[in-house]
């Protein structure tokens, strides 16, 4: 049997549910978690990660396990023993979002009034939905006070949403590669996404049961690919390069290099995700806005006594670094300790996920800070 490190912590089941924004009550909800590292006698060392919309739990891999457990996690290059996120000193805790369909409640979850899949009749969730699951996660494992949330794109908005929500139980937080809230831009590709996925018949109103609308995914993961990379990465990844031949073809087959790179990024996307879930979180992330002027805000973090780690990468377009600034100019704005860092990387929005070591050691530096300073 393959090992996964996966736990499940399964709350709201008392009839009464979670309260979302969205004015409904979700229950029972299921999170899938993974831990590294041993917590502390006092439970002060631990470390949430939040993950990017369409990641999972498996932020890296358990030393001592086998199987699938062992696999490298999509942030393999920072957390583990001995790395910046050192799971010989911090209790690293990754778990995966409501909305999701990585192993917690989402809309493939089965709802258990009619025990079929929930599909569109999922309540549609928030970044600060997210957040109050995790919350019951963090209680339920006994932590009074977080060392740091960290996280990038999605994520990031996540660590942020912390810091808003319960500034009592962070100390610090790193949000990379993300916003205050989505660009018109932004917004505007995740509804390709969307009516790529709603235009597929297969779809069928989000009741698709055992035929998922596998083209409308495909081509989802496609357009947001894209904004994930840069112009640089893919002329130097692709340039205008022909796959598998010397001339055009002159029809509408792959030509391109880049052409059978992002259909190949689709069709293996559509083997690992749910397309209700994108729908979803995509929706989560356009309505994420902490850019007002009242206490669901950034103003409402004034006097919080958090310090934060806000880094940028320059070749980022899905959250470009005037987004950061202006992030860290709303926090100084209401007092708080900022550090800043534009990074330069030439591979776009996913520079975060890559191996940097720039990055490690800013990060390995501001946690051994925050820990020094109690």
């Amino acid at each position: 049997m393959l090992e996964t490190g996966k736990k499940y912590y399964t709350f709201a089941d008392n009839g009464e549910g979670l309260e979302l924004d969205c004015g409904s009550r979700l229950g029972p909800v299921t999170l899938a978690y993974e831990t590294y590292g041993e917590l502390s006698a006092a439970h002060d060392n631990a470390i949430l990660i939040l993950h990017a919309f369409t990641g999972d739990s498996h932020v890296a891999s358990h030393p001592g396990l086998q199987g699938e457990a062992a696999l490298p996690g999509w942030w393999e290059t920072m957390v583990g023993p001995g790395k910046a996120i050192d799971t010989e000193k911090y209790f690293v805790i990754c778990s995966n979002i409501l909305g999701s369909c990585m192993g917690s409640t989402g809309p493939c979850s089965l709802n258990p009034a009619t025990n079929a899949p929930y599909g569109l009749d999922f309540p549609l969730v928030t970044i600060a939905d997210m957040v109050r699951a995790q919350k019951q996660l963090i209680d339920h494992l006994q932590i009074r006070r977080l060392v740091a949330v960290i996280g990038g794109s999605v994520g990031g908005m996540q660590a942020l949403q912390w810091c808003l929500s319960y500034p009592q139980m962070v100390r610090a937080a790193i949000p990379l590669a993300t916003t205050m809230r989505h660009s018109a831009q932004a917004i505007a590709f995740n509804e390709i996404a969307r009516q790529a996925i709603m235009a597929d018949p297969n779809w069928n109103n989000g009741r698709y049961g055992a035929k998922p609308p596998e083209l409308g995914l495909a081509v989802a993961r496609m357009i947001g690919h894209v904004t994930y990379l840069s112009d640089e990465a893919m002329r130097r990844k692709f340039g205008r390069r022909l796959q598998d031949r010397h001339d055009f073809s002159f029809h509408f087959e792959s030509d391109f290099q880049v052409e059978s790179y992002l259909r190949h990024q689709g069709s293996k996307f559509v083997r690992r995700f749910d397309a209700n879930s994108l729908l979803y979180l995509t929706k989560a992330a356009d309505y994420f806005d902490l850019t007002g002027s009242d206490e669901g805000s950034i103003v409402g973090l004034a006097g919080a006594d958090i310090r934060f780690l806000v880094i940028s990468f320059t070749s980022d377009w899905l959250y470009p670094t005037y987004q950061s600034r202006e992030m860290v100019h709303a926090l100084k704005r209401e007092g708080l300790d900022v550090s800043f860092c534009e990074i330069e990387a030439d591979c776009g929005h996913d520079a975060f996920l890559l191996e940097n070591e720039r990055l490690k050691n800013m990060v390995r530096g501001f946690l051994a800070g925050v820990s020094k300073n109690g």
